[in-house]
């Protein structure tokens, strides 16, 4: 593994964001999930994703948007929808040739809101 924050790995702020982009391309086609997202913006969705993928991967940005469980608030995300989009991050990674050992970091740090974004979780 390379030297420098997870952040640095991946590419810093341009393959952050070229991630996101994949990865909501892919969220959007899933009709598990899509409907999650019709009434977002998504350009404010990915800036917002793009912030705390950043923030959770030691980058410089900020993530501050609101809390995790006040943002998924009322949604009824299930496991199952949870572990869809994971896959979807997963297979973003991927398409940008991250390694396995950096993709499995930024999907345990992602693991770890399961429970403020899952209801009832």
């Amino acid at each position: 593994m390379a030297d420098g924050t997870l952040y640095d790995r991946l590419g810093g702020e341009p393959a952050v964001g070229a991630v996101v982009s994949e990865f909501y391309d892919r969220v959007l086609a899933d009709e598990r999930v899509s409907h999650h997202f019709e009434d977002v913006d998504m350009a404010d969705q990915r800036s917002h994703q793009t912030k705390f993928l950043s923030a959770v991967t030691g980058g410089p940005m900020r993530y501050e948007g609101d809390e995790m469980a006040v943002a998924h608030e009322g949604l009824a995300i299930t496991d199952a929808e949870f572990d869809a989009v994971a896959g979807h991050l997963d297979d973003a990674l991927r398409e940008f040739d991250v390694d396995d050992a950096d993709r499995g970091a930024v999907l345990e740090a992602v693991e770890a809101y399961r429970e403020a974004i899952v209801e009832g979780a």
